[in-house]
């Protein structure tokens, strides 16, 4: 069965956008993963279709309202086990091993939120998880969505031409990556490390372990931990 996400968004018409390009464009054409939207605003009874209303408490902007979005979630998800992520700043950071958690699954159902924010009911009641991309803000979760499943979507079996190409990569042995060259052998004056083109294997290996260390050290100390210990 291919790997399938269902997205519950007040925007549909943003996908499948950069998901619809490149190796998970083509791999959506194939029917190695497939993807559907669910507009949450069809799950509205009002006439005016409202989706939101004023936070509890006061403040400012606006706040998902529970029984709309816990109508369009239940839909997405009857008699369906896929994980329920909801895209939200406060969530755990994604990780490499999250996604690769998730792409060994049968796929995902993703909320994106807008406005301030979900109501807490819904988070609690229908077990979402909150996923973070990082520590900033976007004006609603579909952009996000879109990197969590192109990151999924690129280690699906048959995806990526060469199956290494997603083994050595920054995240995958708690580092990051090391540093890429190719012809020409010299460009601007400047040469590719000798040790590349020397054919020896082990030590080209201990090179780029090494440069990694290097450069995780410099800029991700917080990733040496794991790997020291």
């Amino acid at each position: 069965m291919a790997f399938r996400a269902t997205i519950l968004t007040l925007y549909p018409e943003m996908f499948p956008g950069l998901l619809g390009q490149s190796l998970s464009g083509k791999a959506l054409d194939r029917g190695d993963w497939a993807l559907d939207c669910v507009q949450i605003r069809d799950f509205t009874t009002d006439r005016h279709r409202t989706v939101d209303d004023t936070p509890a408490g006061g403040g400012a902007g606006m706040v998902l309202k529970p029984d709309v979005l816990a109508k369009a979630i239940d839909h997405a998800s009857e008699g369906d086990h896929r994980p329920r992520l909801l895209m939200s700043p406060r969530g755990r950071p994604l990780t490499q091993a999250r996604v690769r958690e998730l792409a060994a699954g049968e796929g995902v159902i993703v909320v994106c939120g807008r406005f301030e924010g979900v109501d807490q009911r819904v988070i609690d009641g229908r077990e979402l998880e909150e996923v973070s991309i990082g520590d900033y803000i976007l004006s609603g979760g579909e952009p996000a969505a879109m990197i969590l499943l192109d990151a999924i979507v690129r280690i699906l079996p048959g995806v990526m031409g060469n199956a290494l190409s997603g083994e050595h990569e920054s995240f995958e042995g708690g580092l990051l990556e090391h540093p890429h060259y190719t012809r020409p052998q010299v460009w601007e004056g400047q040469e590719i490390p000798g040790v590349l083109t020397s054919g020896n294997h082990a030590a080209i290996n201990r090179w780029r372990r090494e440069e990694a260390e290097k450069i995780t050290r410099e800029r991700r100390p917080d990733l040496l931990q794991p790997v020291t210990k």
